[in-house]
């Protein structure tokens, strides 16, 4: 017997007014039976929507309701709760996600499926965003969240157990996670089509060229709060480790449970953050790329590339290079920083012509190395780069070129696999070579503990491969 479809209709109507009723009944209140009712709402939702096979998605009252308790709910574990029911949704209903369309069936290509009237978390609408000042989140709202987060780390003793400062960092989590996800497919769509207007359309895109927001002054807080994240999770692990020696605290309370709380939510918006940052140079060498081919128009702005904003960063401030390459581990944009850091001090190479076949030195992390060949090349750079902060970029150069996937390179005789190899046995030749030149024009330089993680990584490397790399012997320093 065949379902009525309007009988259906109105089962759903009664089960959404009765899940509702729950919330509308203690919506204003902050006591336990209250948080009760928003748990049983929650659960309520993930076996309506996740638990079947084929449950059907959320209303949009459901997931405002949803949303409305991880922005401004004051119960660090409802939270929680609805920042992964939120993420789960995400999952099982995506907004924009790939189909794969056969053409001739000898080959296919990527389509993008946009559901565009799935709920978001984002209104860039303004008569939208007015009329839900408690719901969605517009540009301006997600600039006040990052200055919000840029005050609570900034603070001296920044103790992130208030459920507000948790709140908050989660809030930014899932915020990020909808911009990945209506990002990626976009642009992986865009690498095979160069349609502009699939990026120009992408959440990430309107929220950036917001006139609603401050641009750099955005991206120059999210850097401060990655690096007051990162250093003050090494504070508190410190502390629980000393906490675990000492059977006896001192006048102090330590609030273990806390620290833990902070020191995973802390870890995951520092990589929230990552995902956050590489996204927007994602989008930037996508805009140069429409830009060359002129698909780009005055609608879409002027707008400063955020590694050029990441290197005035890094070298206006020297004290937040260490905390900002400790915790930014994604390698292909991590060594693009590390050799652009370098060639703004030392300057860039040399560009070849098309009437001259000479070689010219690369903006390569390989061509980098090359201010640190010899001693008179390494004391020029060293009066601009102190030696620690050529220490620093050493390591995490060579960290980053370490952690390259191996890339699939037609048109050679040799294997992707040897290449990389190859590659890789002379920057850590280099690398040896650098910190010899070092410690010869700096006598009275320390080499730093990660330096020597680095000169003990690149000599494993010379050493596995001895049988390529000339029979060079190098000295440890």
């Amino acid at each position: 017997m065949m379902e009525n479809p309007s009988s259906k209709r109105t089962t759903a109507g009664a089960v959404e007014e009765n899940i509702l009723a729950i919330l509308d009944s203690t919506e204003a209140d902050d006591t336990h039976y209250a948080n009760d009712d928003r748990t049983a709402f929650l659960d309520a939702v993930r076996v309506a929507s996740l638990v079947p096979e084929n449950g059907a998605p959320p209303t949009y009252k459901w997931f405002e309701s949803i949303f409305a308790i991880l922005r401004i709910g004051k119960s660090l574990e409802l939270t929680m709760a609805s920042f992964k029911l939120l993420n789960e949704l995400d999952k099982h209903f995506p907004r924009v996600h790939l189909s794969a369309v056969d053409e001739m069936k000898s080959s296919s290509k990527l389509a993008l499926i946009v559901q565009n009237e799935a709920w978001s978390p984002f209104a860039f609408c303004e008569r939208e965003a007015a009329n839900n000042p408690g719901g969605s989140v517009d540009s301006f709202g997600f600039q006040h969240l990052i200055e919000n987060l840029a005050d609570a780390t900034a603070e001296p003793n920044f103790q992130a157990s208030e459920t507000k400062a948790l709140g908050n960092m989660l809030l930014f989590q899932y915020l990020v996670n909808v911009l990945e996800g209506d990002f990626q497919p976009r642009n992986c769509v865009y690498a095979e089509t160069a349609n502009w207007v699939l990026l120009r359309e992408s959440l990430l895109n309107m929220l950036l060229v917001s006139r609603k927001i401050n641009y750099k002054n955005l991206m120059k807080d999210v850097i401060a709060i990655m690096c007051k994240l990162y250093q003050a999770n090494a504070g508190f692990t410190d502390d629980l480790i000393s906490s675990k020696k000492s059977m006896a605290q001192p006048a102090k309370i330590f609030d273990t449970s806390a620290t833990i709380a902070l020191l995973e939510i802390g870890n995951n918006t520092c990589i929230a953050i990552q995902k956050f940052l590489i996204m927007i140079m994602e989008l930037d060498m996508s805009k140069k790329t429409a830009d060359t081919r002129g698909s780009t128009t005055r609608v879409d702005g002027v707008r400063t590339p955020l590694l050029e904003i990441v290197l005035d960063e890094l070298t206006y401030d020297e004290d937040i290079l260490d905390s900002f390459l400790q915790v930014f581990s994604e390698p292909k944009w991590k060594l693009e920083i590390i050799v652009q850091y370098l060639w703004k001090y030392i300057g860039k190479p040399s560009v070849r012509t098309r009437r001259s076949n000479n070689p010219t030195d690369d903006a390569s992390f390989t061509g980098a190395l090359k201010c640190f060949s010899n001693a008179t090349s390494t004391k020029t750079t060293i009066k601009k780069i102190r030696p620690e902060l050529a220490q620093l970029l050493l390591a995490h150069g060579l960290q980053a070129q370490v952690s390259l996937p191996f890339k699939h390179v037609e048109g050679t005789f040799i294997s992707s696999e040897e290449r990389s190899n190859s590659s890789l046995i002379e920057v850590s030749e280099n690398i040896i070579s650098a910190f010899k030149n070092l410690r010869t024009a700096d006598k009275n330089m320390e080499i730093l503990p990660l330096g020597k993680e680095a000169l003990f990584v690149a000599a494993t490397i010379m050493s596995a491969h001895s049988m390529h790399a000339s029979g060079k012997n190098w000295m440890i320093l």
